[in-house]
């Protein structure tokens, strides 16, 4: 006979077994109808392609289609990408680690400030943050930083930095609580800064929790849509790569070979890293929930 335990077991794997299929069966599709015509797509989008080699012509129509410029789009997304992430890592380390270090009813609602603003809707802000960055760039009495916040790299750097601080102070918050008080205060009377504290001793031990943020924000804001649409705008020079895929949709056509090539491209990358970097989230999340 077999035990109740074994065929809960049984059960749980099944539906785990099930749960997989049905979240990745989107990718699948898309590598499927990658390697068809927009005909055959229409045709039957659930049938197995007739010709894999297709899907390399498809790359190439892709990468050589000019009105789109996949290429550029994909360097955009790769400095917007990088540039947010050491920004966000950086500020929202230091940030984090005076909030935890510096306990007051100060440093607490500040802590409770960014908590808050993770439960705050992006579609409530998006038009006043759209506006607020108009007027920082026409107002010539106020020269902020001496470039445009609209349709421009800085301003892209600037939005993801601003909207992915709260999470990453959360989590770096958590992680640094675990961290004993007496290592710091040991470096400091052998004669070490705050600064050479942070930089040598904090930073250092912060690796596993900050992976986790940069692959978790890596893949938001490479994969994110509506922030580059209000502040870039479509027919612009600067363009990412989900705008670059929106472009092989018209208003009376839709390009789906193009359509789904090119997602599958911006795909690649993004998986690539969460493979290499899952035992890192997984271990930073585990530590800071533990150490928390």
């Amino acid at each position: 006979m077999i035990s109740k335990k074994k065929i809960g077991l049984l059960l749980l794997e099944i539906f785990a077994i099930i749960v997989f299929i049905i979240f990745i069966s989107p990718l699948f599709l898309v590598i499927m109808n990658a390697a068809k015509s927009n005909g055959q797509i229409i045709l039957d989008p659930l049938a197995i392609p007739e010709n894999w080699g297709l899907l390399f012509q498809n790359v190439k129509a892709v990468l050589s289609d000019r009105a789109v410029n996949y290429s550029s789009s994909f360097i955009s997304s790769v400095v917007i990408t990088i540039c947010s992430l050491v920004t966000i890592t950086i500020i929202s380390s230091m940030c984090a680690w005076s909030i935890t270090r510096n306990k007051s009813k100060f440093s607490t609602i500040v802590y409770l400030m960014f908590v808050a603003a993770m439960v705050i809707p992006f579609q409530v802000i998006m038009f006043p943050l759209v506006s607020w960055f108009r007027t920082l760039s026409q107002n010539v009495t106020l020269p902020l930083m001496g470039f445009n916040l609209l349709r421009s790299y800085p301003g892209m750097i600037l939005a993801y930095t601003g909207f992915g601080m709260a999470m990453s102070v959360f989590m770096l918050s958590g992680f640094i609580k675990g961290i004993p008080v007496t290592i710091e205060q040991a470096a400091e009377i052998d004669g070490a800064s705050k600064w050479q504290v942070f930089i040598y001793i904090i930073l250092p031990m912060l690796k596993p929790i900050i992976v986790t943020v940069v692959i978790l924000n890596g893949i938001w804001i490479w994969n994110d849509f509506l922030l580059p649409l209000l502040i870039l705008g479509k027919g612009n020079a600067i363009q990412t790569l989900p705008l670059a895929v929106s472009n092989f949709a018209g208003a009376y056509t839709k390009q789906w070979d193009l359509i789904l090539t090119s997602t599958l491209l911006a795909i690649i990358p993004v998986l690539i890293v969460f493979l290499f970097g899952q035992k890192h989230i997984i271990k930073g999340m585990t530590d800071g929930a533990i150490k928390s």
